[in-house]
């Protein structure tokens, strides 16, 4: 691939009601102070609009109904910015990508009962990737709850497993703290999802009473700092080791730790894998990066972690997609986990040093405690001999079907380092993963934990409302994933959005295909997918532009022609069907014995 023009980020304009005097942040007047002079609240719906602008919230995303509507009455006057989406799923869907790309929790919205549950799948894909995110749900009114009311359901009975903390709410002069404080947990700590159930007699009820700023409970603390003697520990382990291996997972970006960790690893020659989640938070064009491990990493990073002595493992669960069988994970290594949430500390596999604590703060400690780099010359020549014995290089013959690797790599070249790409879930998943190189945090936006079909195109909306201007947005998607949420093609043509869709279309589900003919004896049952329609067309009849791609020949200047549509478009392109994704873990397998093809299985 040739080198990428870099896009330079963009710098925020003076406006003119920035401060210009010399006062103290402390003097400045709050969110609050501004619009409480302007219009007192007088109902529980216009304060939890109030609380929300306090939050600074900028875009919500939703679909109207009956228990929501005063809170949507209450929208109407403010400058809060509501998408409508065309399904309750797309909307928690696109609030966490706008989490994600933005770091401050995406906002959704929805009424009761099939609104509440049809946000479900969104807030347990953000609980298990710890997505920053809050929902406001409407509830039947107080005195009808429990009664099988129209539109009833227990809302925070159902979420209560796949939140971070959920509140009913039960007064009118309460509501708009119970949402400041929703909002704050969200994004404090070790993000995730939150949830205000919002009865409707509660949001319609008088009250005077003006929400104050977003704020935790006084009960809930984060340790930001790790135990020095532990760290001591630690750095002394770093400095004895002769085959380190930094493994940064998702923690590092939503902590505001890429800074810290790559001059951490560079200051020691340190090499670098990530998990998918961790994709961006290291360059991966830089000599020491691995790339990503795992079930369908990299063989070379997958060496690099099976062989090492010593793992510093930054802001990861160690989730069975990435270890494999945890007897067999790093089995040689001393673990050094650090995390925000001591509940993960040796969960899953165990740490000799737990540091509890902010990535970036404790990555710090690290630094200043190791006195010297570690003796891993031999080490790093290793881990570059990996990289050329298992390259990623793959073979394009004339006679096969387009490759969907070229299609990913293709669409790389032609996009900036800062473009956002977001994806489904399958094959096509994997390898936007494995063939873009990912430079920059906050660029790669997916379901990992949950692995929800469908998550791809309404990310790509909230990407794009939380990305800047010049960042361009791509969805890489495949056709039975887009299927599930094409609808959202609509939202994106109304709000005039440039996303570009390319949709690797193999007429299958693709990984359920792989695996039926690696271990169900090629028994293809309800994986075909050729009755899906003609998306190019499809896409057109929304009012998007529709693009098609079949051969190598079309694909650059298809792809530019995409790019280069002032609004969303959608190329169908159709690859090699059988076509599949390696390196391979089976589930449960030794990372270090990855499979490069099916008869190695």
């Amino acid at each position: 691939m040739s080198e990428r023009a870099s896009v330079p980020p963009k710098t925020a304009e003076p406006t003119d009601d920035q401060p210009t005097d010399e006062r103290t942040n402390e003097e400045q007047p709050t969110a609050a102070d501004t619009r409480a002079e302007t219009k007192p609240v007088t109902t529980g719906a216009e304060s939890v609009v109030r609380a929300l602008e306090n939050a600074g919230v900028e875009y919500a995303f939703g679909v109207q109904g009956g228990a929501i509507m005063p809170v949507y009455d209450a929208l109407y006057d403010s400058d809060i910015h509501h998408i409508t989406m065309a399904h309750e799923q797309g909307a928690s869907h696109a609030a966490d990508a706008y989490g994600i790309v933005s770091g401050e929790p995406g906002v959704c919205l929805a009424t009761s009962g099939p609104g509440a549950t049809n946000l479900v799948t969104g807030i347990a894909d953000a609980d298990m990737d710890s997505d920053p995110m809050i929902a406001l749900t409407g509830q039947v009114p107080t005195d009808m709850v429990g009664n099988d009311a129209f539109q009833e359901t227990d809302t925070t009975g159902v979420t209560t497993p796949i939140t971070k903390a959920n509140i009913f709410a039960n007064e009118s002069d309460r509501v708009g703290d119970d949402v400041g404080e929703a909002f704050a947990l969200a994004g404090t700590g070790r993000p995730g999802p939150t949830l205000v159930d919002l009865p409707k007699d509660v949001t319609l009820g008088e009250t005077e009473q003006e929400p104050g700023e977003p704020r935790t409970p006084d009960t809930y603390t984060v340790q930001e700092r790790a135990d020095e003697a532990t760290v001591r520990r630690a750095a002394r382990r770093i400095e004895e080791s002769s085959k380190p291996v930094m493994l940064l997972g998702g923690g590092v970006i939503k902590g505001g730790a890429t800074e810290e960790v790559r001059a951490f690893a560079i200051e020691h020659d340190i090499p670098v894998v990530t998990t998918m989640p961790g994709i961006g938070s290291f360059p991966e064009d830089h000599e020491l990066a691995m790339e990503m491990a795992g079930m369908h990493g990299t063989g070379y990073a997958n060496m690099a972690v099976t062989h090492c002595d010593t793992l510093i493992a930054v802001g990861t669960r160690f989730d069975d997609r990435l270890t494999g069988g945890i007897e067999t994970f790093a089995p040689d290594a001393e673990v050094i986990h650090i995390d925000i949430d001591p509940a993960e500390i040796s969960k899953n596999i165990h740490a000799e040093y737990p540091l509890i604590g902010d990535a970036a703060t404790v990555i710090e400690q690290l630094a200043e405690a190791v006195e010297h780099s570690p003796q891993a010359t031999k080490w790093r020549a290793q881990c570059q001999q990996w990289k050329s014995d298992y390259s990623m290089a793959y073979k394009t013959p004339d006679d096969e079907p387009l490759k969907p690797e070229f299609v990913v790599e293709a669409l790389d070249e032609a996009t900036s380092d800062r473009a956002i790409v977001t994806t489904g879930v399958g094959q096509h998943q994997m390898w936007a993963c494995q063939y873009w190189t990912y430079t920059e945090p906050r660029t790669w936006v997916s379901s990992h934990g949950l692995g929800t079909m469908g998550y791809g195109f309404p990310a790509a909306i909230g990407a794009r409302l939380a990305a800047d201007d010049d960042q361009e947005v791509i969805a890489i998607e495949g056709d039975g994933s887009f299927l599930m949420t094409i609808q959202e093609l609509s939202v994106a043509v109304r709000e005039e959005m440039d996303i570009t869709v390319a949709v690797l279309n193999n007429e299958y589900i693709g990984m359920v295909r792989q695996w039926q003919d690696a271990f169900f004896e090629g028994r293809h049952s309800a994986s075909e997918y050729n009755w899906c329609p003609e998306f190019d067309k499809l896409a057109e009849a929304f009012g998007a532009r529709g693009f098609r791609i079949n051969d190598y020949d079309e694909v650059a200047d298809t792809i530019q022609a995409a790019l280069e549509y002032d609004g969303p478009s959608v190329i169908d392109v159709h690859i090699d069907p059988h076509a599949n994704v390696y390196p391979m873990v089976p589930s449960g397998g030794d990372n270090g014995q990855f499979a490069l093809t099916e008869d190695q299985l």
